[in-house]
């Protein structure tokens, strides 16, 4: 079961398909973020921390760096260095029974990453999708 929605996610993150990343998120999906307290519900706002994710930290120096599998789910470790701080995380993924995610929770280290990702999160989600 989430061989293939974990399949899609990797897709996406290569690819940049905003309509794939959209047909993959269930409508109802989570996203729980390092530095907002509550949880994002429904698959718009989803959308928009996700997409807005990918342009603070898909850059050249973002990659994978381990997998873990379960039944309905993965967590998938990442590094990046955005000006010069080492960034260290984890994305906690999970699928629903059709592979569309339902829940996207990210866990960021250290204090210096995740306050840097804040504001450049702020900056980014405070632009008017296109």
């Amino acid at each position: 079961m989430t061989g293939t929605g974990l399949q899609k996610w990797y897709g996406y993150i290569k690819s940049h398909d905003r309509a794939a990343l959209w047909d993959l998120l269930h409508p109802d999906a989570v996203f729980e973020s390092p530095v907002v307290h509550a949880p994002q519900r429904g698959r718009d706002i989803t959308f928009k921390y996700l997409t807005s994710a990918e342009k603070v930290l898909g850059g050249p120096s973002f990659a994978y760096v381990g997998e873990w599998r379960s039944e309905n789910g993965a967590v998938l470790e990442f590094t990046n260095e955005i000006d010069g701080i080492t960034i260290n995380g984890v994305d906690i993924i999970g699928f629903d029974a059709d592979d569309r995610i339902t829940r996207f929770k990210v866990m960021v280290r250290p204090l210096k990453a995740i306050n840097l990702l804040h504001r450049l999160m702020g900056e980014q989600l405070v632009k008017p999708s296109p």
